[in-house]
């Protein structure tokens, strides 16, 4: 393996652990508009991933560095090109986080009122928007001679994107759903359960569409392999999750997360960004990737520093496992 194709691998793992990450964070914030019955209730599924949204980012944050230093070429084209969309992500990043932080900064009811609604609609958003993203940098955008994009924001709105959009949102929600589940107690927890069953047989339906699209038109024997195992793990989960074992169910509603955004990056490979309007001018592994002398240099740092990282995020987790329900929150 080449050190451009190693590099590839890399930050496929980097934005597909993103997306397992941060799939639940934005699931549990959308249905912190959807699910919660009140404020206490918007108050647990909040604090279910209160301690670990922010180190969740960490991987949204690496994966984008790791991309300017490895394919400058891919960075500058994705970019620029999807500058309003990316920026819109941006935008609802800091409102969220910001939203996280202030919302119990004072007791009126209107205030957290208003800061839950930020969390729900950034949420929201942002899950539909990388959903979008990512089917367009699949399917190929108008790239030129000189790799650069030559479209508008209309061309990022096409029915292929768009259905991406809505299954990204749907299965972070069913992840999310099955989160809920392992972490609550009580009615929430029962609600949260039901919720994970229908979303699961809806995402089913909309991610084989969209997958089966993928597969149609950028497919291989690996992406093949890889909506295989999409398949079997939603079957698993919904199974898990009907017989009450949460701790599977949210084992298997991340396999489905990892195996979609997996059959992506492996439908994409050997390019990293298709032209629509020709196939000679393809941003590939090759074309668009750094010197060998800095690719090594990142594959040492990379290797020194990734376990501290996973390990320190793993130990979060673990300190934070119990379950919480409307009894622990302070009236």
């Amino acid at each position: 393996m080449s050190l451009p194709e190693l590099w590839f691998v890399i930050i496929a793992v980097l934005w597909i652990g993103y997306f397992f990450l941060e799939g639940f964070d934005f699931g549990v914030g959308i249905l912190s508009g959807t699910l919660a019955r009140d404020r206490a209730e918007r108050r647990v599924l909040i604090n279910t991933i209160g301690p670990v949204w922010d180190g969740n980012e960490v991987w949204l944050i690496s994966a984008g560095g790791a991309t300017f230093a490895a394919f400058p070429e891919w960075y500058a084209t994705l970019f620029s090109g999807f500058y309003l969309p990316l920026l819109l992500i941006l935008v609802c990043l800091i409102v969220r986080g910001v939203a996280f932080e202030y919302r119990a900064k004072r007791p009126e009811e209107s205030w957290q009122r208003n800061w839950e609604l930020a969390i729900f609609v950034t949420s929201l958003t942002v899950a539909f928007l990388w959903g979008v993203a990512f089917a367009n940098i699949v399917r190929g955008v108008p790239i030129d001679a000189d790799f650069e994009y030559t479209g508008g924001l209309l061309n990022l709105l096409n029915p292929y994107a768009l259905l991406g959009g809505v299954v990204a949102v749907v299965l972070f929600t069913f992840h999310g759903a099955v989160f809920t589940a392992l972490k609550t107690v009580g009615d929430i927890r029962t609600r949260a359960r039901r919720a994970a069953g229908l979303l699961g047989v809806v995402g089913g339906v909309l991610a084989a569409g969209f997958l089966l699209w993928t597969q149609s038109e950028s497919g291989n024997a690996r992406s093949l392999a890889a909506l295989v195992v999409v398949a079997a793990a939603l079957v698993a989960a919904l199974l898990a999750n009907a017989a009450g074992r949460e701790g599977w169910a949210f084992v298997f509603s991340g396999v489905v997360i990892v195996a979609a955004f997996a059959m992506l990056f492996l439908a994409l490979f050997p390019n990293v960004m298709p032209s629509s309007l020709d196939a000679n001018w393809n941003l590939t592994v090759e074309n668009a990737s750094s010197a060998p002398y800095t690719l090594r240099i990142m594959t040492w740092c990379a290797a020194l520093a990734t376990p501290v990282v996973l390990v320190y995020q793993g130990w979060t987790y673990w300190v934070f496992r119990k379950r919480i329900g409307t009894q622990h929150i302070a009236s």
